[in-house]
């Protein structure tokens, strides 16, 4: 041992087993403090490394216990002297830091000898236990290309606050593996897990050289309203840009809206909570019908000249009395009609004289005769995500319905009565004129599908491609209600993954969703509301890494998220979590987490918590850096809001 290690010593090895360690503190060490030549360390705080040196390599130990005299000494020294008496610490053997300089390894392959110096351990060796040393490193050019500018560096770690237990020493994560898979921050409310992410992107993009993270995307599902203070001053960083939408359920096309038609064939299922057996097949039917209602071609025409044949025999072969079958086939053509098959061309055939029609063959010879029109083997369309009017879905429901009844199922109407109540529910609702779009909002090219996407991921057109202009888009949901969260959260989750899926080459766009409160959206019972959106982010969780898409999880309730997203989670935030629930969810999800790391959690002060998993080698608990401007999320100074002078007008408003 080298005369500077011998310097930091601070204790000797009193006993060793297996999994437990004791050490005796030197003669000297009052109140667990030891005069360091390099500072004054404090080498007793629960959590603490130390080092044992063992045949040239360094076993990390970490402080679990500490008392003033060992226990199995036994006897009753009577009244003793406290700060005379022997020290003792009670440690866990974690892993080696072998003497080359190489990596450290988790677990113990050579134990030391009883007697061995104990020493404190230095800010270069807790770099090498986290691996963070270096935080920036010399960025490459593309291909056999110089570096623009010459000399930019870029991030390699990222500094996310000071450790609690070595004071001055920031703990760090690395950057590939903290943002290369899924993380969650979680915590009771109150506890600064909205600054804690403000905080971390803050220092994301704050890098004060070349290069930025111009490359960066990430999309914030802000149900609260509160990162648009804290993230949109990413603009004064090199060119970096943060986009807010906001969606408050109206029409005004100022706000986010949702065009209807983007919704997936599944989606329309879950809205209208179609039942699989017979209300699922009627909605698909109508979907596909909604392209009848938004042209006039002649192949479109024939096919629903096809279905209007198809209902007005059926309904001639049935037995009831003529002026009820006249009666029912007017209503038919005055909801649906095309140039050949309306009222006008067949009031000479269904005419009532003397409670007959005037010439049922006719009619037949006129539908389905040689110049008819119905179509042998007729496939109908299916749904393509065509643009249509809103309203033409109920229609194109009815004439599937018409349809269905054609083909003798006289019950279908009534088996699809709840369903087509719901769809005139969603016409009528305020809260969803975001979703209902005319076909005049089709024509504008902001409506299409690319550019939609292109603004939802911070990009412009740029020649024949496109360029980053916004690494933050946060879409504001805080005037709406929890099932058009659900909605919304799962239709732009699902087209984003969809996008990233079809990419090639794959895996080159990396994509954030960052799920503020997502026990509210991403549950772990079914939803109580009609799409269920953990359905579309467990995918997510389970697939998302191969494509370049990651969630960041941030939740109060982490036993209310789905098991299926937070087992996926490679990283974790731990702030102040009191609820047992809570703790033993997170005790299933993160078996490699000792109990003495978890009990620690109920008594984490506010703005401090514990990180670890991939982007950190050891569990830390420490102080989050201060986000600067905080979020909107602050606590209500209740005492000053309370006690005022008489008179003060109420800050609020009510409209």
């Amino acid at each position: 041992m080298s005369g500077d290690d011998r310097k930091r010593a601070i204790g000797k090895l009193t006993s060793v087993a297996a999994d437990r360690f004791v050490v005796e503190m030197h003669a000297g060490t009052d109140n667990f403090t030891v005069v360091g030549f390099d500072d004054i360390h404090y080498v007793a705080r629960l959590g603490s490394f130390l080092m044992v040196p063992t045949h040239g390599d360094l076993v990390v130990v970490e402080v679990v216990g500490l008392r003033e005299r060992d226990s199995a000494s036994g006897g009753d020294r009577g009244e003793m002297d406290k700060a005379s008496s022997a020290k003792f610490l009670d440690v866990v053997p974690v892993g080696m830091l072998p003497a080359d300089g190489s990596k450290f390894r988790f677990g113990v392959s050579v134990f030391p000898s009883l007697y061995a110096d104990v020493l404190y351990a230095l800010d270069a060796e807790l770099d090498r236990i986290f691996e963070t040393a270096g935080l920036d490193e010399p960025a490459p050019g593309i291909g056999d290309a110089p570096c623009v500018p010459q000399g930019a560096t870029r991030h390699r770690i990222l500094n996310i606050g000071r450790s609690v237990v070595f004071d001055n020493y920031g703990v760090k994560v690395r950057l590939d593996d903290f943002f290369g898979g899924h993380g969650a921050v979680l915590g009771n409310t109150g506890s600064g897990k909205s600054c804690t992410v403000a905080s971390v992107l803050q220092a994301l993009f704050e890098k004060p050289d070349e290069h930025h993270a111009r490359g960066a995307t990430f999309v914030v599902f802000d149900v609260n309203g509160e990162y648009r203070p804290a993230l949109e001053g990413i603009k004064a960083n090199g060119g970096l840009g943060c986009d807010t939408l906001v969606l408050d359920g109206t029409a005004d096309p100022e706000r986010f809206r949702l065009p209807h038609w983007f919704l997936d064939q599944s989606e329309w299922e879950l809205l209208l909570q179609a039942s699989e057996r017979t209300q699922v097949p009627i909605l698909r039917l109508a979907l596909g019908l909604t392209t009848l209602f938004s042209g006039a071609s002649t192949e479109l025409n024939k096919v629903k000249n096809h279905i209007l044949a198809k209902c007005i025999t059926q309904i001639m072969r049935d037995d009831s009395s003529s002026p009820s079958k006249h009666d029912r086939i007017v209503g038919i053509l005055q909801r649906f009609q095309t140039p050949e098959v309306n009222n006008a061309k067949i009031a000479k055939y269904i005419g009532i004289d003397w409670g007959k029609m005037l010439d049922p063959t006719g009619l037949d010879a006129f539908l389905v005769g040689e110049k008819g029109f119905e179509i042998d083997d007729l496939k109908l369309p299916a749904y393509a995500n065509a643009p249509f009017e809103f309203a033409a879905l109920s229609s194109a429901m009815d004439l599937a319905i018409l349809y269905e009844e054609a083909h003798g199922n006289r019950q279908i109407r009534d088996y699809c009565s709840q369903m087509v109540t719901r769809l005139k529910s969603l016409e009528e609702r305020r809260e969803y004129e975001f979703l209902r779009h005319s076909l005049a909002d089709a024509k504008n090219s902001l409506n299409s599908e690319s550019t939609f996407l292109a603004r939802l991921l911070g990009l412009s057109a740029k020649g024949e491609g496109y360029a980053k202009t916004n690494q933050i888009i946060i879409l504001d949901m805080n005037s709406v209600d929890d099932e058009v969260v659900e909605l919304v959260s799962a239709v732009m989750a699902r087209m984003v993954f969809r996008l990233l899926r079809r990419a090639d080459p794959r895996n080159r766009f990396p994509v954030h969703m960052l799920l503020e409160e997502a026990h509210r959206y991403v549950g772990s019972a079914p939803s109580r509301y009609a799409v269920d959106a953990s359905k579309v982010f467990e995918r997510i969780a389970k697939e998302g890494r191969k494509y370049g898409m990651f969630l960041m999880v941030a939740s109060q309730r982490p036993s209310e998220l789905s098991k299926t997203v937070l087992s996926q989670c490679a990283n974790f935030v731990i702030h102040r979590i009191q609820n047992p629930d809570d703790l033993s969810q997170i005790r299933q999800m993160t078996p490699f987490i000792s109990d003495a790391v978890l009990k620690r959690l109920p008594s984490l002060p506010k703005q401090h918590a514990l990180v670890f998993g991939t982007s950190v080698n050891l569990p830390t608990t420490f102080k989050v850096r201060e986000a600067s401007p905080l979020p909107h999320s602050d606590d209500t100074r209740i005492v000053d809001l309370w006690f005022q002078e008489a008179g003060r007008p109420a800050n609020i408003k009510i409209a």
